[in-house]
């Protein structure tokens, strides 16, 4: 059976073509508005992030919202529609001061290189590390007992520069090793260690009150 249809006219493909054309500029329209939302909430973000950083390079290691909202630009009660959170604000803070420092961590030296050329190398690194980070850290070893996140990675952390100075030094080991046993060089890699930590890096300028190159003449 033929069934009799209405043929399509030219107006009645104008009027679609149209209205297809205003569905795109609607759908346009509303993602261009998405995408600026979240551009400026990203923005307003990073704000409240480097606020906070800043703050606690200053000194201040316990800001208030108020006075990290005043230091962004951001309103205080936007700064919690941004993170859930003190504790929010303050992993995603220290998260990125430790992206900030990655390109400080390489040692400009080799294990085949003269000990007193790895002495500075690695002293040259950590001073830097310690030095422009001092308070970030402070902030990290406060929170950690607390927040475990922040406890596991500074002991991925402590692992990854024990790891790092024992493979620096580790023809200087190996030789303590053949002369006086594996617990003499065991001991000679802890000790190697713990001498460039942050905590005995602060102990030398803060506790005991010596200057840079004080610190890296006791370490060094």
């Amino acid at each position: 059976m033929h069934v009799a249809t209405t043929p399509t006219t030219t107006n009645d493909r104008a009027a679609t073509a149209e209205r297809d054309h205003l569905d795109r500029e609607a759908a346009d329209l509303a993602l261009g508005v998405s995408d600026g939302r979240r551009l400026r909430r990203q923005r307003n973000r990073d704000a409240v992030v480097a606020a906070l950083l800043d703050l606690y390079r200053e000194g201040n290691l316990d800001p208030s919202a108020e006075e990290v909202a005043h230091r962004s630009g951001v309103s205080a009660r936007s700064v919690f529609r941004y993170f859930d959170d003190v504790r929010d604000l303050a992993r995603a803070a220290l998260e990125q001061a430790m992206f900030d420092v990655a390109h400080l961590i390489p040692v400009v030296a080799a294990p085949t290189d003269p000990t007193d050329r790895k002495i500075e190398a690695l002293l040259d690194e950590r001073q830097r590390l310690w030095e422009e980070n001092a308070e970030v850290l402070m902030v990290v070893r406060l929170r950690a007992p607390f927040q475990p996140a922040l406890a596991e990675s500074m002991a991925t952390s402590r692992q990854y520069f024990r790891q790092q100075v024992a493979e620096l030094f580790a023809p200087e080991i190996a030789r303590v090793a053949d002369r006086e046993g594996d617990a003499a060089a065991t001991h000679l890699a802890t000790a190697l260690h713990l001498l460039c930590t942050f905590e005995s890096w602060r102990i030398l300028r803060v506790d005991q009150g010596v200057d840079v190159d004080g610190a890296r003449a006791e370490i060094g």
